[in-house]
């Protein structure tokens, strides 16, 4: 029997990552990306409801994100689901849901302002004449990949 754990999102960045180094020297990259629901409510107003997902970057693209992504770009990020447990300082149990990215492209077009004042920068990874086109990139090969449980925190 076979099965499939797959997340693609479009949606926005909601606040700049916060990029960490682990214990063997990868980077690690959190934020949250923004996806909006609509639909017609019974009024005939049209209605969004956004929903949130924790994002998790590792090595190159936890770098990528460092230095190109932030708050309110517009993101193709494609992953698996992958829950966490932990204790906290009171005992309980909490748990978190979170998309490991694997693969990304960047829809902000060069040059674009992003909230906070921030502005595309894309070029390093775009061809000359294609300045707005999506940059798309993935992880390094599965050798060099960390598990979830190499991260501190």
């Amino acid at each position: 029997m076979y099965s499939l754990n797959r997340a693609q999102l479009i949606g926005n960045v909601t606040g700049d990552p916060e990029v960490r180094a682990l214990p063997n020297g990868q980077r690690v990259a959190n934020f949250s990306l923004a996806t909006n629901r609509r639909y017609t409510d019974s009024a005939g107003v049209q209605q969004d409801v956004p929903e949130y997902h924790n994002v998790v970057m590792f090595g190159k693209l936890a770098e990528i994100a460092e230095q190109y992504i932030h708050k309110g770009n517009k993101l193709y990020i494609e992953g698996r689901m992958q829950t966490r447990s932990w204790e906290d300082q009171a005992g309980q149990k909490k748990y978190k849901t979170e998309i490991v990215a694997e693969d990304m492209i960047m829809l902000t077009p060069k040059g674009t302002p992003t909230e906070g004042g921030h502005f595309s920068n894309s070029s390093s990874s775009v061809s000359p004449g294609e300045e707005n086109a999506p940059v798309h990139t993935t992880i390094p090969p599965k050798e060099e990949r960390i598990s979830i449980e190499d991260v501190p925190f």
